[in-house]
């Protein structure tokens, strides 16, 4: 493998104060949590991150306070992705001078490029950085697919292009990735239902939300499948599946911000356009965790 980030990658929340000002003490507080409760690695400045919302320096100061909450324990990865290729490469680049281990970088969306223009936007992200860079296919947000000719090409022509996060729930399409990209390419689920699924197909890992809250259990659900005990890691998928689906009960991240505020770990507080849960919707979503 080019690059191991780890198997279970935590998309990680941004926390707010009740002013929804970024509270960047429990960015690193949290950040430390996740990686004492089985992460592997954290991922900031994503789309659970609320990245539509923060400024540049907010993402920057961002990544700082989850460097020191990790403490050289596990690896930071930044999400510099964007619709405007310039602004992309300038993250990318800001992500490297402060210090990210890899970056995460989002098919262009709203625009809807052709496979071309995904190739090229791609393209000058990896020649602008030495960074590993994982690409990040997911059509439900972007309104364009990836195809894996696409992913081919880009993972063959750069080293650094080392990984892909697939949010996109296409076994064949995943087995076509597998058969044409390279041996060393990793593949991680971008969702945690298709997290089992995905590893039976060859899949290294996830880039997970729910590992906010059961990173253990998902850590283990992995290691069981990879050595060997499906049982296990089945039962595991089984008992963990409601809350997979819970947590996107409305949009991502309101729900896993609820559930973490409700184990006093950060405040709910999203940023607008996002709301706050109901309180008839964070009662189911309590019930089901309840239940797990």
């Amino acid at each position: 493998m080019r690059y191991d980030a780890g198997e279970v990658i935590t998309a990680m929340v941004t926390p707010f104060d009740e002013k929804r000002e970024v509270d960047y003490n429990k960015v690193e507080a949290l950040a430390s949590y996740l990686v004492e409760n089985g992460s592997d690695a954290v991922l900031v400045t994503g789309t659970t991150g609320e990245s539509p919302t923060l400024t540049f320096d907010e993402e920057i100061e961002i990544l700082s306070s989850a460097k020191r909450g990790v403490s050289n324990k596990a690896k930071v990865i930044m999400g510099t992705g964007s619709n405007c290729t310039e602004t992309a490469v300038m993250m990318s680049k800001r992500a490297e001078k402060e210090g990210a281990d890899a970056i995460l970088s989002v098919v262009p969306y709203y625009n809807k490029p052709s496979q071309s223009g995904i190739i090229e936007h791609f393209s000058a992200v990896a020649e602008a950085v030495n960074l590993p860079v994982i690409i990040y296919n997911i059509p439900s947000r972007t309104g364009v697919n990836m195809t894996p000719e696409t992913v081919k090409i880009l993972a063959k022509k750069y080293q650094n292009i080392v990984a892909l996060k697939q949010s996109y729930a296409d076994m064949d399409t995943l087995t076509e990735l597998k058969t044409v990209c390279p041996s060393d390419f990793a593949i991680y689920s971008g969702d945690d239902s298709l997290t089992l699924p995905m590893l039976s197909l060859g899949a290294h890992g996830v880039i997970s939300v729910a590992s906010h809250l059961f990173g253990n259990e998902i850590k283990s659900m992995i290691r069981n499948f990879k050595t060997g005990d499906i049982t296990t890691a089945k039962n595991m998928h089984i008992k963990l599946f409601p809350i997979f689906k819970k947590l996107f009960m409305v949009s991502n991240p309101v729900p896993v911000k609820t559930a973490l505020a409700n184990k006093g770990l950060i405040e709910e507080y999203v940023r607008r356009p996002l709301v706050e849960m109901t309180k008839t919707e964070k009662a189911e979503l309590l019930f089901t965790l309840d239940s797990i």
